[in-house]
């Protein structure tokens, strides 16, 4: 088969597109014909520094298409079968072998380009707003990076939820396109001050709720924005800055730091319906999945650059 793989950490460039052995069906598991990869922030990040794991090494959490092979103990998927997948690595390839529990049945209907972009960052929002944010109707929630594919998963969970909604982007035509998806309020970080608009917005009380999958300096904006008692879901380093951040200021206001991590729980009983009532959500038109731009396979390392030039709004795919 082909794939996009890379044989030293680096920048995009050091992805290749090379014929690799296919890989194997575990008893527990499932290979699929890939139709749609959706990158993910960790796909760069461990493409940028991560372990090799294979040799040479094929990144990528998320992918969706057609089921080819079951493993023997495999009772609950078939060949011929839809699925969205996430494992540790394997999705930027043309096939890919996976745990069975973490492979999701596709809905007759939805765009499997869409079910590819669903489990990760739907997932995860999920988690941030609810398991370990505690957000409750009524609250007031910031999301960071409100254009990124976990931003417009959360501002939607959210609003649905029935919170206020604000969402920081790099721009106000970026800011502008998240009011369709449930944002109330919006700020442009690179031109307002994100505290004190954070404050402005919610008459000098502050935010219940910031879901910051930026870190670095972000994250200690998340946490001056804070109201009483307000709590910060930690999930990501996007900002690929150094994490030296000051809690000092959390005490006084018996404030909360939780970091999250989806792949922790991902086989759980719990995560695992989650993410398939979002799948279903989306099917029926309830949850909106935006796809910003395709790649070909073959492109993977232009898609990467892509990526890194935070221009995107939503999720880039890459197409066998």
């Amino acid at each position: 088969m082909k794939a996009a793989v890379y044989y030293e950490n680096g920048p995009p460039s050091v992805l290749k597109y090379e014929d690799v052995s296919d890989p194997a069906c575990l008893p527990q598991g499932i290979v699929i014909k890939v139709e749609a990869v959706s990158i993910e922030g960790g796909d760069s990040l461990n493409r940028a520094g991560g372990a090799l794991i294979t040799h040479p090494h094929i990144v990528g959490y998320q992918a969706a298409g057609t089921i080819i092979e079951v493993g023997a103990e495999v009772k609950n998927l078939r060949v011929g079968q839809r699925v969205t997948t996430v494992n540790t690595f394997g999705s930027h390839a043309e096939k890919r072998s996976v745990p069975a529990r973490t492979a999701w049945p596709v809905p007759d209907g939805l765009d499997i380009r869409h079910a590819a972009a669903i489990p990760v960052p739907f997932g995860t929002a999920d988690d941030c707003l609810f398991e370990f944010g505690r957000l409750k109707a009524g609250e007031t929630v910031l999301i960071q990076a409100g254009a990124g594919a976990l931003g417009l998963a959360a501002i939607q969970l959210a609003k649905r939820a029935g919170a206020t909604v604000i969402a920081t982007a790099s721009s106000d035509e970026r800011l502008e396109r998240l009011k369709a998806f449930g944002m109330d309020h919006g700020i442009n970080y690179r031109t307002q001050d994100l505290v004190a608009e954070a404050k402005r917005l919610t008459d000098n009380r502050g935010v219940d709720l910031v879901v910051d999958p930026v870190g670095g300096s972000t994250l200690q904006k998340s946490i001056l924005s804070l109201a009483y008692r307000g709590r910060v879901s930690f999930v990501g380093r996007a900002g690929r800055e150094p994490m030296t951040v000051d809690v000092s200021t959390m005490m006084g206001g018996n404030q909360s730091l939780s970091g999250v991590f989806l792949g922790a729980e991902i086989l759980t009983d719990r995560v695992h319906a989650n993410i398939q009532r979002h799948i279903d959500d989306a099917a029926a038109g309830k949850l909106k999945v935006v796809i910003d731009k395709t790649f070909a396979l073959k492109d993977a390392a232009a898609a990467h650059e892509y990526i890194e030039s935070r221009k995107a709004v939503g999720r880039v795919l890459l197409i066998p």
